[in-house]
């Protein structure tokens, strides 16, 4: 019998403001991840400048395309195909990864693969342990809050999505607020985890009948309820606005994803994205999911997987691979990419 022969797949992921290459084998086997970030640069500045990004992905993509074949001990020669993410993102920023995957594709031969960037968070899982489909994702980051049905490994569809915005986006602009340096989820949840739930934030469209989500008028409430307290010399405890704030956040996703998990029985449920790294979240889900009779199985990434990287990226390209989905030098970025929204999505 001949063996399978493995699948090698090189990496891009220049989205945002890291700039990051990776070797995957096999859609499921880290061989190389190398991650070069740019918070630094950006936090002086609240959030990330889209013209700092792109310079600083010039500055290193080429070193770390070398340094990701040297990690994995491979040459250009073992590889099968290269993979970038065309979009959703920063336009300038995309275009420095998708220009270098191009490049290496037209002077290797090697074929090139465009992915989405929602696509490679979800499909981060993989990288985990094997998906098992049907599949729900919970994609939450700093641009996007969606839930998302797998109906295989190559077809996605919206079933729920923010009306304004995004989760991270939210802890972001409060972070500003309390004084916290982007990116503030991180910091934010850990204060959250030492105060109480004394404010009571809103819980937007918590129960409507949808999937979809709002985080604008909380952030509003959170932002009035500080500036109302300054006007009147108060102070207010930063723990307990953090696990308020919190509170409302997880809540809402908490609430809206498991009416979907009801719905739809997915084998598998997923989060994905940078808020996907939220151990207040994390907790939240894997307690609700454990108490379901019909449980599906949970599949939480490692929180460097959470983040922006180019395994994800390699994990979705090497099913769209395996479905032929190729494309050629013509592929441009797509800042405002989109997955399909589902038939019966409201």
């Amino acid at each position: 019998m001949k063996e399978k022969k493995d699948i090698r797949i090189l990496a891009f992921e220049s989205s945002c403001d890291e700039t990051s290459t990776a070797v995957v084998k096999n859609g499921s086997e880290i061989e190389s991840l190398i991650v070069a970030t740019q918070i630094k640069s950006h936090a002086r500045f609240g959030g990330v400048v889209p013209e700092v990004a792109s310079r600083h992905h010039i500055e290193v993509i080429t070193q770390i395309t070398r340094e990701a074949l040297e990690e994995a001990k491979v040459s250009w020669e073992d590889l099968d195909a290269i993979a970038v993410t065309h979009g959703p993102g920063l336009v300038g920023a995309l275009l420095i990864g998708i220009n270098a995957a191009k490049a290496a594709s037209m002077a290797t031969g090697l074929p090139l693969i465009g992915v989405d960037h929602i696509m490679g968070h979800i499909s981060a899982a993989q990288l985990v342990e094997p998906i098992e489909y049907p599949a729900l994702a919970l994609q939450v980051s700093g641009g996007h809050t969606e839930i998302v049905l797998l109906k295989d490994p190559t077809h996605f569809e919206i079933v729920g999505d923010t009306r304004d915005d995004a989760a991270g986006e939210a802890y972001d602009k409060i972070g500003r607020v309390l004084g916290v340096n982007y990116p503030a989820g991180k910091t934010i949840d850990q204060w959250a985890h030492q105060g109480k739930d004394t404010f009571g934030f809103p819980r937007a469209m918590i129960d409507e009948d949808n999937y979809d989500f709002s985080f604008s008028g909380l952030k509003s409430a959170f932002i009035n309820t500080c500036h109302h307290a300054d006007q009147l010399g108060q102070e207010l405890d930063k723990y307990d606005l953090a696990a308020s704030f919190q509170a409302a956040v997880v809540d809402v996703l908490a609430e809206k994803t498991m009416w979907a998990i009801r719905q739809y029985q997915p084998k598998t449920f997923i989060m994905g994205g940078g808020v996907a790294a939220n151990l207040g979240l994390r907790e939240r889900m894997n307690n609700e999911i454990a108490a379901l009779e019909k449980a599906p199985k949970v599949i939480l990434p490692p929180l460097k997987l959470c983040g922006d990287n180019a395994a994800m990226i390699g994990a979705a390209a090497y099913n769209q691979y395996l479905a032929g989905n190729f494309a050629d030098l013509t592929l441009d970025a797509d800042p405002s990419m989109e997955l399909p929204y589902a038939e019966d999505y409201k």
